[in-house]
């Protein structure tokens, strides 16, 4: 009982002393991608699960605040790369797909 007051106690402290970070959102910003010159960016706002990447992709970047994987199959189920926050990747034209 006693160590579990201390543990409050200390919680309080790093809080109050701004040591422990603020929550954010769990699915703040978007995942870009270019196909062509010729048409729009495909922007998924805010993703979650898994999307089938358009059949011209070419590039992928993340502005999320999560990592996202590419997987080379439609349906997110082969292992991927992971690009982080901030980044981006070429990705395979036909039917990849990304997960986050």
């Amino acid at each position: 009982m006693r160590s579990r007051a201390l543990l409050i106690s200390l919680a309080a402290a790093a809080s109050t002393l701004g040591m422990v970070a603020p929550a954010q959102a769990a699915d703040a910003g978007d995942v870009v991608v270019f196909s062509t010159e010729f048409q729009p960016l495909d922007t998924y706002e805010n993703p979650q699960g898994c999307h089938k990447l358009p059949l011209a992709a070419h590039t992928l970047t993340n502005r999320t605040d999560k990592p996202v994987t590419v997987h080379a199959d439609p349906f997110c189920v082969t292992p991927g790369l992971t690009i982080m926050p901030g980044y981006g990747s070429h990705v395979a034209p036909g039917t990849g797909s990304f997960s986050v």
